[in-house]
């Protein structure tokens, strides 16, 4: 017969949780050795510090998840503001990386995480962003920011999306030898 503690990590679409959602793993082992903790349960392990411990790996997953975000985000804000055309490649590479990134840790506990968090990653962002922009001498473009996130976490995590650019700068796609053309918005 199971234990409760097997169950509580058994399978959720097939998978055991701790393969599908390691986040959420984290905190529901965490739970669970604070409520041995409470039980006094007898046992050579500190449950109190191991519970911590357990609860802070699923934290620094968390964390470098909303890291990659706000990483996303600075860069569509310079493809969609800049009028530079020299450094787009290098924001889409820096995209590509933290999307990647992102994609490797991203389970539906972090994602969920992520749209109730999007507005304050956004904000944390913002001023770098607007500091990138004027160190370059773009000033008109940092103060064009919008003050709240304007793309949808779909869009963030959408391999090869990016915003088309608000000053006219063309993107040209010479891995399909394509003309100059927009960045799709859609």
């Amino acid at each position: 017969m199971a234990t409760k503690l097997e169950t509580e990590a058994t399978k959720r679409g097939g998978k055991r949780l701790y393969e599908q959602d390691y986040y959420a793993w984290t905190q529901a082992q965490a739970a669970e050795l604070r409520r041995m903790v409470q039980r006094k349960i007898s046992t050579a392990l500190d449950l109190a510090h191991l519970a911590e411990e357990v609860e802070d790996l699923g934290h620094s997953e968390r964390d470098a998840v909303r890291s990659q975000v706000r990483r996303i985000i600075e860069h569509l804000l310079k493809l969609e503001h800049s009028p530079a055309s020299e450094p787009r490649d290098g924001w889409k590479d820096t995209i590509t990386d933290a999307r990647a990134i992102m994609e490797d840790k991203l389970s539906g506990s972090l994602r969920a995480d992520l749209e109730a968090m999007l507005s304050r990653l956004y904000e944390q962002v913002l001023p770098k962003a607007r500091r990138a922009l004027r160190r370059f001498g773009e000033s008109e473009a940092a103060r064009d920011l919008p003050s709240v996130c304007p793309y949808r976490l779909d869009d963030i995590c959408r391999s090869e999306w990016y915003p088309v650019n608000r000053r006219g700068i063309l993107d040209v796609d010479v891995t399909n030898g394509e003309q100059p053309r927009p960045t799709s918005s859609s």
